[in-house]
């Protein structure tokens, strides 16, 4: 199926790795120009290689902490500026620390919320105007299965991360028809994340294998595994391209059947 996003310029936040890297390279694949961005100068150069390997449109990167509302100017203003417009901002973000409510200080609430709900704020004003100009502007945000049913032991995520999907069904409505918005609700997907935390279980002594760790997370999945990230990717690139076009204000879980609701 051509998606019909060859040309289009698309800024995925948070891209060096995981989810965000993913997604970029859905997109990249199917021809779109890609901006990707990371703290680290290191992992952001992997990251720009592994997104070039099946791009066939241009691929930039560029090193951006998306708390700070000037990097992320900076990242709408090298999309414009590399590929002459912006079509498409995908938005993500890793994960606040695990805990319980009483686990997390108020400065821990304070740094939640700047990662997951005030980057996603900062992207939406400096791309605003190119995304109207655009014929596909759309948004898309990549969360969380917490958003809709809350996860034991990730008290940050499951409650800060519902601003998000509040923000994005509000600007379904108030930036239509220009912009299309939805939101992406991830389940288990082997990124690096996942492996950290399976590892550290490990450790811990709570396994006896890596292995062991996946087929446990997997054990609550109804299709019994964990997905490759690139299938959360093939799904943004989906939503983004004129395939999806009647597609807006939804909240989209890729998590092989694990919710519930």
């Amino acid at each position: 199926m051509d998606l019909g996003l060859e040309g289009e310029t698309a800024v995925v936040l948070a891209s060096s790795s995981g989810l965000g890297r993913a997604s970029a390279a859905a997109l990249a694949g199917e021809g779109a120009n890609v901006v990707i961005c990371g703290r680290d100068p290191d992992r952001l150069e992997e990251g720009v290689a592994a997104v070039r390997e099946d791009a066939t449109g241009g691929v930039h990167g560029v090193q951006a902490d998306i708390t700070e509302r000037g990097d992320v100017a900076a990242l709408v203003e090298a999309a414009v500026e590399e590929f002459g417009g912006l079509d498409h901002l995908v938005t993500s973000a890793g994960g606040p620390p695990p805990g319980s409510v009483l686990d997390a200080d108020p400065d821990d609430w304070q740094a939640a919320f700047d990662l997951l709900v005030q980057s996603v704020v900062y992207a939406l004003h400096e791309s605003h105007e190119h995304l109207v100009e655009s014929d596909a502007g759309t948004v898309t945000a990549i969360t969380s299965t917490s958003v809709a049913e809350p996860i034991d032991g990730i008290a940050l995520s499951n409650s800060v991360r519902r601003a998000v999907v509040g923000t994005m069904k509000t600007i379904s409505r108030e930036w239509a028809p220009d912009v299309r918005a939805n939101v992406v609700l991830p389940g288990p997907h082997e990124t690096n994340r996942l492996r950290n935390v399976v590892e550290a279980d490990v450790a811990a002594g709570e396994y006896e294998t890596y292995e062991d760790g996946i087929a446990d997370t997997a054990s609550s999945v109804p299709l019994g595994r964990v997905a490759d990230p690139r299938e959360l990717g093939d799904v943004v690139a989906f939503l983004a391209s004129e395939r999806a076009s009647f597609v807006t204000g939804a909240s989209v879980p890729v998590d092989g059947g694990r919710l519930r609701g």
